[in-house]
């Protein structure tokens, strides 16, 4: 069923260097790929200019090269495509299947932490704010091909969720979406901290009629319980100089045979050789031993 047709991708965002918990994420998803012969794509996410660091875009590449993780494809940068998420999002506006909301987040928390449409429902309508999905496809249950079927709380599933913020950038739910389809993604492989984010992603995909992917998440790295490893929470970037150890670790992290210290390359090659989805553990964190 996948062979050759598996299109797999990373995506990370260029706030940092990588970290074990992004190590876990591209690992995770390139035994995937090969393991099923498909592709297996990096995108870059730098979308989000405030959170971006200087030289992380090339020294994420460059850890991934280090790491024997050689992608398919030319590298996709996010903010090549600002054009096109302005042009699915006006679409959108005079299709009146999005609308502007000047809503703060004080005034969310009096509705109970979950939006209640107010501003979709004002006539004239808004002109001016950020710019909310008129949710009519909530999703609210998926199938997680690792976890098997997953429920997000209905409220959630509901809510008429941000595509474009307040401060003109666009939101990380609207952007994900197109990309994949924009590339072809047949299967997304990534951490539990984006379990709830798919099902939003899914309604966006039957929204825009593209064929939503299968979902496969993996376990997080956390430090402590609920407290992922992150560029946010100062995580230590992964090694590239000496970079087997690592890899040794993050296969043992996600269930699979240690393999035999030598070139990552070589390395990978016989990971993907053994590589069993079954094997990968099914809870959501897992506290490293310090």
């Amino acid at each position: 069923m996948h062979s050759k047709a598996y299109i797999g991708r990373f995506a990370p965002s260029p706030s940092g260097p990588l970290h074990f918990g992004s190590l876990i994420a591209a690992l995770g998803s390139y035994l995937r790929a090969r393991a099923l012969q498909g592709k297996w794509l990096v995108r870059i996410e730098d979308i989000d200019p405030p959170r971006e660091v200087e030289g992380a875009s090339q020294g994420i590449l460059s850890t991934l090269e280090a790491y024997g993780l050689h992608w398919d494809d030319s590298v996709l940068f996010q903010s090549s495509r600002l054009a096109d998420y302005e042009a699915q999002l006006q679409q959108l506006l005079s299709q009146n299947k999005a609308y502007y909301c000047q809503c703060t987040r004080k005034q969310i928390q009096a509705m109970g932490h979950s939006y209640d449409g107010r501003c979709g429902r004002l006539t004239p309508a808004l002109n001016a704010g950020a710019i909310r999905i008129r949710n009519d496809q909530p999703i609210d249950q998926f199938t997680d091909q690792l976890m098997g079927q997953i429920k997000v709380d209905e409220d959630f599933a509901r809510e008429d969720f941000i595509i474009k913020r307040r401060d003109g950038l666009y939101a990380y739910q609207l952007a994900v979406v197109m990309d994949d389809a924009f590339q072809g993604i047949t299967e997304v492989v990534r951490g539990c901290d984006l379990l709830t984010s798919s099902a939003r992603q899914a309604s966006l995909f039957h929204q825009f009629e593209h064929h939503c992917p299968n979902w496969l998440h993996l376990p997080l790295a956390c430090a402590e319980p609920g407290r992922k490893l992150s560029k946010q929470n100062h995580a230590p970037a992964i090694d590239n100089q000496a970079p087997q150890q690592s890899i040794q670790a993050a296969l043992v992290f996600l269930g699979q045979s240690k393999v035999d210290i030598d070139a990552p390359e070589i390395m990978l090659a016989q990971a993907v050789a053994q590589f069993n989805l079954d094997s990968v553990p099914k809870q959501q964190q897992i506290i490293l031993q310090r």
